[in-house]
């Protein structure tokens, strides 16, 4: 549905955000959750008992 606000300009009728803030947000926590779960590999790894 196409919408006209003479108010607006191209950048907020599309509702995009020039900062890239939900780019920042994605990769930020993408990078989190990597490193989560890096940790708890580790940490699994680091518990086995010593192979004989």
């Amino acid at each position: 549905m196409e919408t006209y606000d003479p108010n607006k300009n191209t950048t907020e009728v599309r509702q995009a955000n020039p900062r890239k803030m939900n780019l920042r947000v994605l990769t930020i926590s993408l990078i989190l959750i990597v490193l989560v779960f890096a940790a708890i590999f580790i940490v699994f790894q680091v518990m086995q008992p010593a192979q004989a």
